[in-house]
């Protein structure tokens, strides 16, 4: 059996991912938290200090990279280069000094910006923030690595759009909440279309890229096909719960306004506020990608995009039995 080591795998996705591979593979689980579903798999450790990499590594085959600062709000924005660049770079050190030839990297779609025109992954890069600049440059850093000895290492960078799922606490549970509590307004005429991804599928997706490693590089965009609509997203909310949610809409420009004055009230009294700027122009965007490589490399989805949202939707919102474990991501 195979040793791969999940590195930052106590949060959302490494959490489904260890319950889908653990009988593949011996695992281990490093994070500078403790994983609540896997504690006996983890090591304690963070990205920043290469010494504990370099005793977490040994020993190991492959490497999945799902570490990452991630939220709107890090503070002080030099935290995502520590960790995300940075980290990428002792991590890379310390395979080097094990012999670790594999490693998956989890980046983003926030590489290309937004608005961009249903970008494939030979789209030129223009992140439009902290978290996406980063991930870029860990990319670079992956790349150049590879590059120095490509007959012998294999990597592969996923780019997933905005994942969602059972336990997630990020802006599309969020949204998912608003809907289905009829708390919901449009912002703009909800014609935007929006890219996302079901956890179930994107852990599907790594698990096959580890089965099939050889030296080589690849990357992909990972979003669930075809994308929704704003309104075909409240349409299969409605759908699944069985209700009929209000069609409230505003213009993007008051929705803009609101934002800003959340953002000036947060500055003044130091408290954070689920509403934005950065997270209504988020909102309004179109974020859609092409996906046609990773649904044409022989990998087949477990659940379509539908059977995700339901899923979800019926955990979070219509199914009693369930715990009060989460997750929170943006």
């Amino acid at each position: 059996m195979k040793n791969i080591c999940l590195i930052g795998a106590s949060g959302f996705v490494g959490s489904r991912l260890i319950e889908l591979i653990k009988d593949d593979c011996q695992l281990s689980n490093f994070d500078k938290r403790e994983s609540v579903f896997y504690p006996e798999i983890t090591v304690s450790g963070d990205v920043r200090h290469q010494e504990e990499l370099d005793r977490a590594l040994a020993g190991q085959d492959s490497v999945v990279l799902l570490a990452a600062e991630h939220r709107d709000d890090v503070s002080p924005t030099s935290l995502y280069y520590d960790v995300n660049v940075q980290g990428t770079r002792n991590v890379l050190a310390a395979m080097d000094k094990n012999g670790v030839r594999n490693i998956i990297f989890t980046s983003s779609v926030a590489v290309y910006g937004l608005n961009k025109e249903n970008p494939a992954e030979d789209h030129p890069a223009d992140p439009f923030n902290h978290y996406g600049k980063s991930k870029w440059q860990a990319e670079e850093v992956l790349r150049a690595w590879h590059q120095a000895r490509p007959e012998e290492r294999s990597l592969t960078i996923i780019r997933p759009t905005v994942i969602f799922g059972e336990r997630n606490r990020g802006n599309v549970y969020n949204l998912l909440r608003q809907i289905a509590s009829h708390k919901f307004l449009m912002v703009g005429k909800g014609e935007n279309y929006k890219s996302m991804a079901y956890v179930g599928n994107i852990v599907a997706f790594i698990r096959h890229h580890l089965n099939n490693q050889q030296p080589g590089y690849q990357v992909f965009n990972y979003i669930d096909k075809p994308d929704l609509s704003m309104n075909g997203l409240v349409a299969q909310v409605e759908k699944s719960l069985n209700t009929q949610v209000p069609s409230v809409r505003i213009p993007y420009c008051l929705g803009m306004l609101g934002g800003l004055s959340f953002d000036v009230l947060s500055k003044l009294s130091g408290k954070k506020f689920p509403v934005s700027a950065v997270r209504v122009k988020k909102f309004c965007a179109t974020t859609q990608f092409d996906a046609t490589r990773a649904h044409s490399c022989g990998f087949q989805a477990p659940y379509t995009l539908a059977e995700g949202l339901n899923r979800t939707l019926q955990y979070e919102f219509a199914d009693g039995h369930k715990d009060d474990i989460v997750f929170v991501s943006e």
